[in-house]
């Protein structure tokens, strides 16, 4: 049966689809478990495309164990990456996760440009000083006006994008983690946002954490997949994995959002010989994807919103 287009498709039981993940995690970041070398076994198991690593940067300028590896970690965890692609080479990449926050920008691309990193995620996870993202400081929500919130958090987003740090950027609608949406519907706003990550040339993930999330649902909307496809922003994928068993987690899922969305192809990334930031590279999808309902039994029975990160 055709995927309804105006309905978020089904998760199948197996993970059939041949893409790339690019948003994993490791023990290194305070909040996951396993050594990447877990989760380079993981995908060659899954017969993903390939993987990348990308942990937390070291949290600045405050030191938070529990968020992110402290500075002093860096070296080691890019030496330890580095050995993988040397051992799995065209399938590893040495990734890292980014925040975007005003104050830190020369601090972030100072350490962004002291190691050889293929690709960085940008993300916003902080308004101000506010986690908001954090389940220890969901109270914020409360404090605040929603629509105010989404407003600020989608202008961050547009400023990370248009920084020039980032290859990907990183679960788009992340605000929405707890189910808190907007009352009024933001088209002003998204069309701004969109307009600017097009103007910007950076990728935007899938991310299917958010179905094991309150919200229930891939990062970002189908709404916004079909604004980000009309603009000709390119698309990848990450699991945002935060141990090994999640890669390639829903991937069926998230390839079939991008089809309803309009897309036929999404982004690999390829490594440069001469090192820098890794190529992008175009890739078809193969058979349509299987859909029907929103979200695979398995996410449903474990949404939660322990995690400190998404």
């Amino acid at each position: 049966m055709a995927a309804d287009p105006a309905q978020p498709p089904t998760v199948p039981e197996e993970n059939d689809v041949h893409l790339p993940d690019y948003h994993t995690h490791t023990a290194r970041c305070g909040h996951a478990s396993g050594h990447p070398g877990e989760y380079v076994e993981t995908a060659l198991a899954k017969g993903l495309m390939a993987i990348g690593i990308a942990d937390h940067i070291p949290l600045l300028p405050e030191r938070a164990p529990e968020l992110s590896m402290h500075a002093c970690e860096l070296g080691d965890y890019v030496a330890e990456v580095e050995g993988l692609k040397a051992s799995f080479p065209d399938f590893v990449l040495l990734g890292i996760e980014a925040d975007y926050r005003p104050h830190t920008v020369s601090e972030v691309r100072s350490l962004l440009d002291s190691h050889p990193f293929d690709y960085v995620i940008g993300s916003v996870h902080h308004l101000g000083t506010w986690g908001f993202d954090d389940p220890r400081q969901m109270d914020g929500y409360t404090e605040r006006e929603i629509d105010d919130v989404w407003v600020e958090y989608f202008e961050l987003v547009g400023d990370a994008a248009e920084s020039g740090l980032f290859t990907i950027l990183g679960h788009l609608d992340l605000v929405k983690k707890f189910g808190y949406r907007p009352t009024r519907t933001l088209n002003v706003e998204l069309h701004r946002l969109v307009d600017r990550v097009a103007r910007a040339g950076v990728l935007v993930e899938i991310n299917t954490a958010g179905l094991y999330r309150p919200v229930g649902e891939a990062y970002p909307t189908l709404d916004i997949l079909r604004r980000l496809c009309e603009a000709g922003v390119a698309i990848t994928f990450g699991s945002d994995a935060h141990q090994p068993r999640e890669v390639g987690r829903d991937f069926d899922h998230a390839a079939a959002l991008a089809q309803a969305a309009g897309y036929t192809e999404f982004s690999s990334l390829v490594r440069r010989p001469e090192g820098g930031r890794a190529q992008v590279r175009l890739n078809h999808f193969g058979a349509p994807a299987a859909s029907a309902g929103r979200r695979s039994s398995a996410a449903s029975s474990s949404a939660s919103g322990d995690a400190p990160r998404p």
